[in-house]
């Protein structure tokens, strides 16, 4: 974590949320679905692509953040395969916000040393949309700070049948048998291949769900729900998720060191005593 004044003045009310965050128990890796641009242009009375324009306001700022405490992985849910369902206009909008948002935030990510990485299927977007994308990778290929990932027409289904589909294929041509195929096997075949699992989900707008992200990799993750949102997303809602998630016990299924000692056997077991 960086100087607390780089990321909160004192005084300020994100300060006070600051100073109770134990900055040895960050989470590695954060996950955010970014939800409510619609509602938050409706309730203002303006075209929903409104919301999205306001929403990039919303990813400055935690990109920003997350970087300054040290989160080393921040991933976040763009754009679904189920949000080509939306109006065609809407579509092209957002797809127009995605490309003019890489173009002018790119120096700030070489200035930060940040990663920049895409998951998701990218076949299906236009051709000008993969070249901002392509360039940003690129461009930040060699950047070694925090991963910022945006997943782009994807899908948790989706990305699970390809691997199905992957194996099987590999399978035919001789290349994997079936006692190969693991946890660990499917974790370095998904798109999130190489990196942690996400620790943190965030979920914006009070909607409790998490809507085919991430499906295999949100297994053990902490989920925080907040009714902000998502253009209303600001440093403090952060800070104040990652100060839940510090105020939880992972146990990921076992127990925890003092309900060990209380499930400690007595007797010999054996003989049923």
């Amino acid at each position: 974590m960086r100087h607390l004044d780089e990321i909160a003045e004192p005084g300020a009310p994100e300060r006070a949320v600051l100073n109770r965050i134990d900055p040895d128990r960050l989470p590695r890796h954060v996950a955010v679905i970014m939800d409510g641009n619609g509602r938050w242009a409706k309730a203002r009375r303006r075209p929903r692509v409104e919301g999205h324009r306001a929403g990039i306001q919303s990813v400055r700022e935690i990109i920003d953040t997350s970087s300054r405490l040290g989160i080393e992985i921040l991933t976040l849910y763009a754009f679904s395969t189920e949000n080509w369902k939306r109006p065609r206009y809407e579509v092209i909008t957002l797809m127009a916000l995605l490309k003019e948002y890489l173009r002018k935030e790119l120096h700030t990510f070489l200035e930060n040393n940040l990663r920049f990485r895409t998951i998701g299927r990218l076949d299906r977007l236009d051709a000008s949309v993969r070249k901002e994308l392509d360039h940003a990778l690129e461009a930040t290929a060699r950047c070694t700070g925090p991963l910022v990932q945006i997943a782009l027409n994807y899908s948790g289904r989706q990305e699970l049948t390809d691997l199905v589909r992957q194996a099987a294929a590999a399978a035919e041509r001789g290349e994997l048998r079936a006692e190969a195929i693991d946890e660990e096997w499917i974790g370095r075949h998904l798109d999130t291949g190489g990196i942690p699992d996400p620790d943190l989900l965030i979920r914006t707008s009070g909607e409790q769900r998490i809507s085919n992200f991430l499906l295999w990799q949100l297994a053990y993750t902490e989920i925080y729900f907040t009714p902000v949102l998502w253009p209303d997303f600001r440093k403090i809602h952060l800070l104040e998720a990652i100060l839940d998630y510090q105020q939880r016990e992972r146990r990921f299924g076992g127990l925890s060191p003092e309900e060990q000692g209380v499930f400690m056997p007595t007797g010999d077991v054996r003989a049923g005593t």
